[in-house]
């Protein structure tokens, strides 16, 4: 005889999640950059050179020159003048003294002495190198300031934005348990 089992099915639970992922928005704005520059500057300061030209000696050669120096030329000239006249009188008294010497006969000592005085030279004297010629030069000033360059930059934090994905949790299925008892054949 036959023992009667009892069924059990069984259905499991089943849940179903239905997930997208989030996502993440990312931007930042460029940074801004300030440049300034001061420009280098570059002073230069010359002066001219000083021509310096003295032709005194050469103008006093020439034609004598300034009053004052031609007039201490003919001072100290005709002092000069003065003491050769008395040197030559000197020398025609001692050719006299000795008159009873051969060319020393009043016509010989006082006729040969034909020469007028001269007067005394009122130029300077003359040369090639009268003129002086003086060229002062100075080195320039110079002043230099270096280019600057000023660099600002301001910068931007980024942006981010996050959008949350979805995340649907459900039962897709439910569990259950079913008891099916045996069929009883009831004949007597």
């Amino acid at each position: 005889m036959l023992q009667p089992i009892l069924q059990i099915r069984q259905t499991p639970a089943v849940i179903g999640i239905d997930a997208d992922p989030g996502t993440y928005s990312i931007t930042q704005p460029k940074a801004e950059v300030n440049i300034t520059t001061t420009a280098g500057e570059l002073t230069v300061q010359s002066t001219r050179p000083e021509l310096t030209i003295d032709q005194s000696r050469a103008w006093e050669a020439y034609n004598g020159g300034k009053m004052l120096d031609m007039n201490k030329r003919i001072y100290s000239g005709i002092q000069q003048l003065y003491l050769q006249g008395i040197a030559r009188k000197v020398e025609q008294g001692n050719r006299m003294a000795q008159f009873f010497r051969p060319g020393n006969t009043i016509a010989e000592v006082y006729g040969m002495d034909t020469e007028p005085n001269s007067f005394p030279e009122i130029r300077g004297p003359a040369s090639y190198d009268n003129v002086d010629i003086h060229i002062e030069t100075r080195a320039p000033l110079i002043d230099f300031r270096a280019a600057r360059v000023n660099i600002q930059v301001e910068r931007r934090n980024p942006e981010i934005e996050y959008t949350r994905g979805k995340l649907n949790i459900y039962m897709q299925q439910y569990a259950s348990i079913q008891f099916i008892p045996p069929e009883l054949n009831v004949q007597t």
